[in-house]
């Protein structure tokens, strides 16, 4: 995005040196105990940041988003453009929904720019960087916004409510959601560091570190001699297991020192928890499996506890704006269905249940196990029916 133009267009304001948009760009922002610069692509050099964000952004990106119509407490699915909410031309819906979850897992806010066909009527959204759009409120229309957005061509347009719509994570003014990356930038800081570190380490060559001392004097000329012939042979991965062979009087004392008592170690995998807990996602789920966890015994149960305590916020939220754009009595809605559904042992003895009791047909059963309906399969059976059921007309 040309964000450098806004000056050039009529539109641009001034923006303030303390604007966190402002601080994103170059790449920097509040101190953090490491020092290191925390910004979206460092923070997503993570594993654990982008692994945590992937089963986020991914596992909701996978969930049919359905429009639904409810009258008189009866509930049927319509079509709308939340069937493909990027347009024909658009990203698929699955990337759309997965672009959207990225941009208010790590900024804390998502932009849709509204796109309206020939009619007049809503046709498609458009996601927009959240680095590119500042709020702000709308002048004599209390709780209103406007959304000033610098777009692909690089003028500086506004919008209101109208022409964009703005998803936010949870928010202390309202106005902007919270970034992860700035009010975990600690932590992330201290993760990026420690990743450097072990880096450095490497290249720099730990496998090699001391002080070598000539047993016969040497000019500086000579000592600097030495010491590159040294590093040109014993640093690197690519020198490890070389036999290193000096024509001089040397001792090598080498400078130890354990991972087990600088804890690194031990820091790099708490990094990992902190990052889980950061984004309410289990440590299991992101390789960490050192510690047993309390989340259950069974994938079903996992499965339940992160939706409903990870997921489900970020789907309600997304919910809730989306309806705002449909006419009532239609309303968005994530369908969980498949995610939470048992493993066959446990669901097929319920469904039988279900249909015995005359809760659901036998072909309700069958388009649930994916099977063809059969006919006849359409009447309910009555409370009292034989629990006898024939031969190959469920399972």
């Amino acid at each position: 995005m040309a964000w450098w133009r806004r000056e050039k267009q009529p539109t641009a304001t001034t923006l303030s040196v303390s604007d966190p948009v402002l601080a994103e760009w170059f790449g920097v922002g509040p101190a953090n105990y490491s020092g290191v610069n925390v910004g979206e692509f460092s923070a997503l050099g993570l594993s654990a940041v982008y692994r945590a964000g992937s089963i986020i952004s991914g596992t909701i990106a996978g969930l049919p988003l359905r429009t639904l119509r409810e009258v008189d407490g009866t509930r049927t699915r319509v079509s709308s453009f939340l069937d493909n909410p990027g347009g024909p031309d658009g990203p698929t819906p699955f990337e759309w929904r997965e672009t959207v979850l990225w941009h208010l897992l790590l900024h804390g806010n998502a932009y849709l720019l509204h796109v309206y066909n020939g009619a007049g009527s809503l046709a498609a959204l458009v996601p927009i960087h959240p680095l590119c759009v500042t709020p702000e409120w709308a002048p004599k229309r209390p709780g209103g916004k406007l959304f000033r957005a610098t777009l692909d061509d690089g003028m500086v347009r506004d919008f209101d409510a109208s022409t964009m719509t703005q998803i936010m994570s949870a928010s202390l003014d309202g106005l902007r959601g919270l970034s992860v990356i700035s009010i975990a930038r600690n932590g992330l800081g201290t993760a990026i560091a420690g990743d450097r570190a072990a880096a450095k380490m490497f290249s720099s060559g730990a496998l090699h570190a001391g002080m070598v001392s000539a047993e016969e004097d040497v000019s500086e000329e000579d000592a600097n001699v030495i010491k590159e012939s040294l590093n040109a042979k014993m640093t690197g991965w690519e020198n490890a297991g070389e036999i290193v062979v000096v024509n001089r009087k040397l001792k090598f004392t080498p400078w130890t020192m354990s991972l087990e008592d600088a804890q690194f170690m031990q820091s790099r995998a708490f990094q990992v928890e902190e990052i889980a807990r950061w984004f309410g996602v289990p440590p299991h789920l992101l390789m960490q499996t050192d510690k047993q966890t309390s989340w259950g015994t069974g994938v079903a149960e996992q499965n339940r506890g992160l939706a409903r305590f990870t997921l489900a916020p970020w789907t309600s939220r997304i919910e809730a704006r989306l309806s705002r754009l449909l006419p009532a009595p239609r309303f968005a809605e994530f369908d969980y269905a498949g995610l939470l559904q048992p493993a066959p042992e446990q669901e097929i003895p319920l469904l039988i249940q279900q249909v015995e009791a005359g809760v659901m047909t036998v072909n309700e059963y069958r388009r649930i196990r994916g099977m063809d309906p059969i006919e006849g399969g359409d009447a309910l059976r009555g409370q009292t029916a034989p629990a006898s059921t024939p031969e190959g007309v469920l399972a």
